[in-house]
Parts: structure tokens; sequence; C-alpha cells
């Protein structure tokens, strides 16, 4: 899931390790959590796989060079760019997506190649996220499987409930409740997405499909 999360921020631009870290967990917050021990393994492996390419870019708030008119002058401002303050200070890896890593993120994005990839609550988040680049008829398709298995979660947490509530104290009722209550309201609103999206038909748009059940999220 990490793969998907970076090539689709870096689908939209190119960007530091750094900065890719801080989106993951201020925009994707199912990865608050991130370290660089393992952002930057994740860089590597979708280098050497071809998904993303990077150059050495300037340090963070390093303003670029300024056009002097003179070769020397402009070698002497790209030096200092790279080596401010003379400290041997090195510019951040800037990393760009490529077609290949493009490719990749279709393919990770698509949950029907992979089974059991919406099952999880955090990758169906993270691919919600991202809904905006898949066809309209595979978005619907995505969240009517994600609604199935929380239909299918809420039956066994209410069986489970039933059989055990004699037996059950008065705060893990209130636990078994609150996790029926909190499905239920996450059912009714992939209901109004469901609804959205298909009252735009094959052809809409993501964000236009989604614009009337905005700020409506439980």
């Amino acid at each position: 899931m990490l793969e998907l999360a970076i090539l689709g921020l870096l689908g939209e631009q190119e960007l530091h390790g750094y900065e890719i870290r801080k989106r993951l967990r201020e925009e994707l917050g199912f990865f608050s959590p991130v370290s660089f021990g393992s952002l930057y393994p994740a860089l590597s492996r979708l280098e050497r796989s071809g998904a993303v390419v990077s150059t050495e870019g300037p340090p963070s708030g390093t303003p670029a060079a300024p056009m002097t008119g003179s070769l020397s002058g402009e070698r002497a401002a790209l030096r200092a760019r790279r080596n401010p303050g003379g400290r041997g200070r090195r510019g951040r890896k800037v990393y760009r997506i490529t077609d290949e890593g493009r490719r990749q993120f279709a393919e990770l994005l698509d949950s029907e190649r992979d089974p059991g990839a919406a099952d999880d609550a955090r990758s169906f988040g993270l691919r919600l996220a991202f809904a905006r680049y898949l066809p309209p008829q595979a978005r619907l398709r995505l969240l009517e499987r994600r609604r199935a298995q929380l239909v299918q979660h809420l039956e066994e947490v209410l069986h489970t409930s039933q059989g055990r509530r004699r037996l059950l104290d008065p705060y893990a009722r209130l636990v078994v409740e609150h996790t029926a209550e909190s499905t239920e309201r996450d059912i009714s609103w992939l209901d109004r997405l469901i609804a959205a999206e298909r009252s735009r038909g094959p052809a809409g748009t993501a964000e236009g499909s989604l614009i009337q059940t905005e700020g409506r999220n439980p």
C-alpha cells in the first residue's frame, strides 16, 4: 500500500523524500506513523522497478540561482546552490514518476486484480483517495465491494452479540453496540456515494459525482 500512495502523490508532482513523508502523514492519514526507515526502502524498490527516477535537487529552502548573464557567474551561483555556506551540504533527491510508474499505479489502484485488497479499511480508504484516476465503473465496483463487506461484518457482529449477550458485561455490550452503529453509519455513507456515482452514469467524473456528498462523510 505504501508504494501505491507514493506513486499517487508523485503522479501529481515531483517531490523530495521529506515532502512525500509529510504529505503521507498530513493528507493521507493512513500513514501517520510512516518513517524514513520504511519510506526510502520503498522509494528504492520503485526506482529499481523503473516506476520512479530521482535527480539531485537543491536543499529545501534554497532559492533558485539568479541568471547573471555571465557563464562564470552562473557556475558560481550553481556551486553556491549545491554547497551553500561551503559546508558540503548535499541537495536532496527529487523523485519523479515514469510511464512505467503510472502503469504500476493503475495496476495497484485496481482492487479487482487483488481479491483481498479492498477487505482492509486502510487499503479501501487509500484507493478511495485516488479514485478520481479510476474509470467510473471501477469506482462503483470499489464502493459496492466495500459496502458488501461491511454488511457482512455487521451481520457477524449482530449475530455474535445476540448469542453472547447474556455473557457480556455492560461495558462489553457498549463496545459491541458502538461497533454496530459505526458500521451502520459507514454503510449509509457508502449508500450515498454509490447513489451519486450511479446518477452520473458511465461517463461521469469522480469530482462531479461526489460533489453532492461532500461534507456529509461520517
